[in-house]
């Protein structure tokens, strides 16, 4: 009978030392059986490792097609351990399998109800216990520790045995009182798992058996326990229904700042360090790829900077007692020779050179979703790449081609699919013709495609039953008005009659006049600028002119009896909803919108602040004469008039902008008179709320208000009569301006007084 033999390699999950020590063991040792720490509900589809469309970065995901919260991805890297020894057993063609507790019961585990003690524990303040091992080795932590001693070596001897009898140490070390009781079953689950695959490997005569796991679980494989112990804690154990694919994957979610449990720090540091396995002058090609992007950012990077930030490296290298300059040594040196001390340009480096910006790609016929296989398609046709680093896409509507990409994105976004985000509209003033996408592809937009997935098999049928959806559900009208504007955005035609009769049913019992006038400008802007993405909107215009006088007839009796948190809300709704209606042109709809403003102006009952508004937004109109706004300021601005309410009239009437005073000398007067009035009490009461409503205008306004303020009223003056200009008498209103304005005091107002 042939001896068995089983050969523990412990690894870090990501990392190009390991993996290539372990492709060399393995090439050796010729194993007739592979186990490697992994999901066995993905063992189906490990044939596809060698298909040449299968480029890493990538993911295996395990989801569960009945549940969208549940969903756990494998990351691999080219220099990943477990990529490299999953393509050897390939490759030989010998029995590769994955060890870990599978998927299936792991999500049914979650399910269940946790322990009041499950949460009693709290994070040990030593944080990971390889750290223990950096820091007594004179590191800063355990990624720097392990970087150096194994990921960035390019000796040839052997580091499993160290790694094992390191493991041994610190699991003896570690107290389980470190874990909650929740995170021990897990584990001692996930490790009775192993055990029992790796019995189950020797009991069918497989002679020379390699296990590829975590370092951390080697000493739990090492000697096994009697079967019976892990059969009965695996006993019983919860399953449910999953299923598995390939997705791509970038360096970025590989990286630890993305939240990535297993993540690395630099996942392009280590792809550099493996594609240059074996080179002499890593340190070199490193170095020039960074002068390369140094040039193309117009910074100033010669050969001799690059050769003197190499010695540096080298230097530090040996002062550290270091083989080979690492990431820290030429980071320094890069920084100290090239950027001359600068820690802004390092930016650049770290996100191109340490993180990373590669995006994997997976076969086109991998399992997947039809929804997925739907954009795969779409993407090709309309030429979007996926990418993973930000790129800025402008279409012009005008084009057939680009008016197809925007509605592509558009259906993306309504299914919470975001590829990109809207980051603005073009070159043009209007918006019509122009859309400025940001573009970035993450990993976990599989899973929401995934998700997304149960609404239709392709883009188009599944945004439009999602948006039917969502309409049925929503209880308010801007809710209803903002989703048939992305529906039409998106051309889901289907879908608009049904979004429409659920919005003019529901307005038709809306009272809520905030709501009424929430809804008014998506939907104008649904009528205004439809004409360029061809789309009907006439039903949309019949449910406006129904909802438009309604919110004109509700206005003024919205506007009474609200605090100033409420009236400041109330104020934004109307000038958005005036802003609408003005670029409807629709003159039946505007007058009645005047009406209501007319009413909200002129009448006593509203707060001051909409009342204010209301006449400013007249007078710009020009529907109100200046003797009438003149009329309603005076009343407003009356000494009788609490000081508080006057101001807060001053404040919408004034609406963040200062050229109705800059070029109306009779209301200019009219504020003036008024402050002018106030005696230092009711002054100093109102001077907060002064002060908050200049400080809106902009920094030109500000000082042409100065400018005015410091001439008194020469200008004015000499415009309507011909009265001698009193230079004192101007002047004793400096420090009051200045006082509303926030400006410094001026040497000549102490002349003057």
């Amino acid at each position: 009978m042939t001896e068995q033999t089983v050969h523990l390699f412990g690894i870090r999950h990501h990392g190009p030392g390991c993996a290539r020590s372990l492709r060399q063991a393995l090439e050796t040792l010729q194993p007739d059986c592979l186990l490697v720490e992994g999901p066995p509900d993905g063992e189906s589809i490990l044939p596809f490792m060698q298909h040449e469309q299968m480029q890493p970065p990538v993911a295996l995901l395990i989801y569960a097609p009945d549940d969208s919260h549940h969903a756990a991805f494998y990351p691999f890297a080219a220099f990943s351990p477990e990529w490299q020894a999953l393509r050897y057993g390939l490759e030989q063609n010998i029995a590769v399998r994955f060890m870990d507790l599978p998927i299936s019961h792991q999500f049914a585990l979650d399910d269940e109800k946790e322990s009041d003690d499950d949460d009693a524990v709290e994070a040990s303040p030593d944080g990971d216990p390889l750290d223990w091992l950096g820091r007594a080795a004179g590191y800063a932590d355990g990624e720097s520790w392990w970087s150096h001693r194994v990921e960035e070596r390019e000796d040839d001897l052997s580091l499993f045995e160290a790694i094992r009898e390191a493991m041994i140490a610190l699991r003896q070390a570690d107290p389980e009182a470190r874990y909650s009781a929740r995170e021990q079953r897990r584990e001692a689950l996930r490790e009775a798992y192993m055990r029992k695959t790796l019995r189950q490997a020797k009991k069918e005569g497989f002679a020379r058996i390699a296990v590829v796991c975590g370092a951390w679980h080697v000493p739990a494989l090492e000697k096994l326990p009697p079967a019976k112990n892990d059969n009965e804690l695996l006993k019983n154990l919860p399953k449910c229904k999953v299923a598995a694919a390939w997705t791509p994957w970038s360096y970025e979610a590989l990286s630890r700042a993305s939240g990535y449990g297993a993540g690395v720090v630099s996942p392009e540091w280590y792809d550099h360090l493996w594609r240059y396995q074996g080179a002499s002058h890593r340190d070199i090609g490193w170095l020039s790829r960074a002068a390369r992007l140094f040039r193309e950012a117009d910074l100033d990077c010669s050969s001799a900077h690059i050769i003197e930030a190499a010695r540096l490296a080298q230097t530090l290298a040996i002062m550290r007692h270091h083989p080979q300059p690492g990431l820290d040594e030429l980071c320094e040196a890069l920084q100290t020779v090239v950027c001359m001390g600068e820690s802004a340009p390092m930016q650049m480096i770290r996100q191109k050179l340490i993180v990373g910006d590669a995006l994997g790609s997976v076969p086109d016929d991998t399992p997947v979703v039809p929804l997925q296989r739907d954009i795969t398609q779409q993407q090709k046709t309309l030429r979007l790449k996926a990418e993973a680093s930000e790129k800025v896409l402008d279409l012009d509507l005008r084009k057939p081609g680009d008016l197809a990409r925007s509605q592509l994105l558009h259906r993306l976004t309504l299914l919470d699919i975001s590829w990109g985000h809207l980051a603005g509209q073009g070159n043009n003033s209007k918006g019509t013709f122009h859309e400025v996408w940001s573009l970035r592809w993450e990993p976990a937009l599989a899973m929401n495609i995934i998700t997304a997935s149960r609404w239709g098999n392709s883009v188009e049928h599944a945004s439009a039953r999602y948006a039917i959806e969502r309409a049925q559900h929503a209880s308010t009208l801007p809710e209803l008005a903002k989703l048939i504007q992305q529906v039409l955005l998106a051309d889901l035609q289907t879908a608009i009659a049904p979004i429409a009769n659920a919005l003019e049913s529901l307005a038709a019992t809306q009272g809520n006049s905030e709501q009424l006038l929430e809804a008014l400008a998506p939907l104008v802007a649904i009528v205004r600028y439809g004409n360029v993405r061809q789309t009907n909107s006439g039903m949309v215009m019949q449910v406006l002119m129904s909802l438009a006088p309604r919110a004109a007839i509700a206005l003024p009796g919205a506007c009474s009896a609200l605090n100033d948190d409420s009236a400041a809300r109330m104020r934004e709704k109307v000038i958005d909803a005036h802003a609408a209606l003005r670029l409807l042109d629709n003159e039946e709809l505007l007058t009645g919108w005047w009406q209501a403003l007319m009413v909200l102006a002129e009448g006593s009952t509203a707060h001051a602040l909409l009342r204010g508004t209301a006449t400013r937004l007249l007078f710009d109109l020009q529907t109100l004469t200046t003797e009438r706004i003149t009329t309603l300021m005076n009343l407003a601005l009356s000494p009788a008039n609490p000081p508080a309410e006057s101001a807060a009239w001053a404040e919408g009437f004034l609406n963040e902008s200062a050229m109705v005073l800059l070029h109306n000398s009779e209301l200019w007067q009219l504020i003036d008179a008024w402050l002018s009035g106030l005696n230092d009490e009711h002054f100093t009461r109102i001077l907060p709320m002064l002060r908050r409503t200049f400080a809106r205008f902009s920094s030109p306004e500000r000082r042409q208000l100065g400018e005015r303020a410091a001439q008194g009223e020469r200008v004015a003056q000499q415009e309507e009569t011909s009265g001698i200009w009193d230079e004192q008498r101007a002047a004793l209103m400096l420090p009051l301006l200045r006082r509303i304005l926030a400006l410094p005091p001026h040497e000549r107002e102490n002349h003057v007084e």
